[in-house]
């Protein structure tokens, strides 16, 4: 009985080391693709080129369906950076700007709309607001599926990239 006990205890312990090296992998992944990021994010010239690293590295590096980086402020400032006003981002998806954290799962249909206006197929988004002594902005990933990000998910990454492109916006606003 108990060589039967231990062959289960083995066999548990085997998968559960399995998992953590599958972990691991990803966790080693995830910081390769986010070093590529932060590399192409320090040599932008200017917020045209940190938007154009952002996205380009969402969608080649990290294969993420849908991204988005709002900056707030004037419209008119913007070239293909996406500049909303404060204030309608407040009326639009404020219960989300209010925690100055990550939020990942299901977001409402208008959330989803204001994040991302060019996609209609998401089911689940993981968003982080671009926040230092006021609110900046934010940036936002999508997926059609409803369980690929969820609240109960790492946002150590995301968090990380977020905390990189604060420190860069005062260097290249106009």
């Amino acid at each position: 009985k108990q060589v039967s006990v231990l062959r289960e205890r083995n066999v548990d312990m085997r998968h559960r080391l399995n998992a953590l090296t599958a972990n691991a992998r990803e966790n080693d992944r995830l910081y390769e693709q986010t070093r590529t990021l932060v590399l192409a994010l320090l040599e932008a010239r200017d917020l045209d080129g940190l938007y154009q690293a952002f996205m380009d590295s969402m969608a080649r590096d990290f294969k993420v369906e849908h991204a988005s980086m709002i900056l707030f402020g004037d419209k008119d400032s913007a070239g293909t950076c996406r500049m909303e006003s404060l204030e309608a981002a407040r009326f639009e998806i404020g219960a989300l700007l209010k925690v100055n954290k990550p939020v990942c799962g299901v977001l409402r249909k208008e959330e989803l709309s204001y994040l991302f206006p060019d996609a209609s197929d998401i089911g689940s988004a993981a968003l982080m607001p671009l926040c230092s002594s006021g609110e900046l902005g934010l940036i936002a990933v999508g997926s059609s599926d409803a369980e690929k990000y969820s609240s109960n998910m790492g946002t150590l990454f995301l968090t990380h990239i977020a905390e990189i492109i604060v420190r860069l916006l005062p260097r290249l606003d106009p």
